[in-house]
């Protein structure tokens, strides 16, 4: 993989992944943190439009393509078949560009996670089949050898990472 630290946040559909990544994110960025992110979607998607210049050159056979600004860069490949994998995407992240690198999905494979578990969902735990699993945050109190953190509290979440998770790759 890469020497950037890779942490998964692994749960059930609609447990609130993007929900507290969202909330999550601005905590560890105003600890000093620049955080890359990897979402993985089951989706088709397109992320430029028919009509425009970037559509039109991928759509004759370049790829990658990468379209830039001064504000910010999108990088447009497209993939063979098969379900990627995490390894193959975290090329984008140069060692020196983000000091961590979340990532929400790819929960089959082995890498640090942190579970997310919503009582209210009645889902099976995660942790109990992914060895990877670091860490839970539930909204609920649950009986785990593994660390137990706070789903609603993102800034307890944030503190296990800088001042656990972080620490081991010091």
């Amino acid at each position: 993989m890469s020497n950037i630290p890779v942490l998964g946040f692994a749960a059930n559909s609609g447990t609130g992944k993007t929900t507290l990544l969202s909330r999550l994110i601005p905590i560890l960025n105003e600890r000093g943190l620049k955080v890359g992110l990897i979402k993985h979607s089951h989706h088709d998607f397109d992320i430029d439009q028919p009509g425009k210049d970037s559509y039109r050159l991928r759509k004759a056979g370049a790829s990658p393509v990468v379209l830039v600004s001064k504000h910010r860069r999108a990088v447009i490949t497209e993939l063979s078949a098969g379900e990627p994998t995490l390894k193959e995407q975290l090329y984008c992240f140069s060692d020196n560009s983000v000091d961590l690198i979340i990532v929400e999905g790819f929960k089959q494979e082995s890498f640090p996670k942190i579970e997310l578990y919503r009582l209210a969902l009645n889902g099976p735990l995660l942790h109990s089949h992914d060895e990877s699993i670091i860490a839970i945050a539930s909204d609920d109190k649950l009986s785990t050898p593994l660390p137990l953190l706070d789903l609603n509290n993102p800034a307890q979440i944030a503190d296990f990472i800088t001042n656990q998770f972080l620490k081991t790759y010091a």
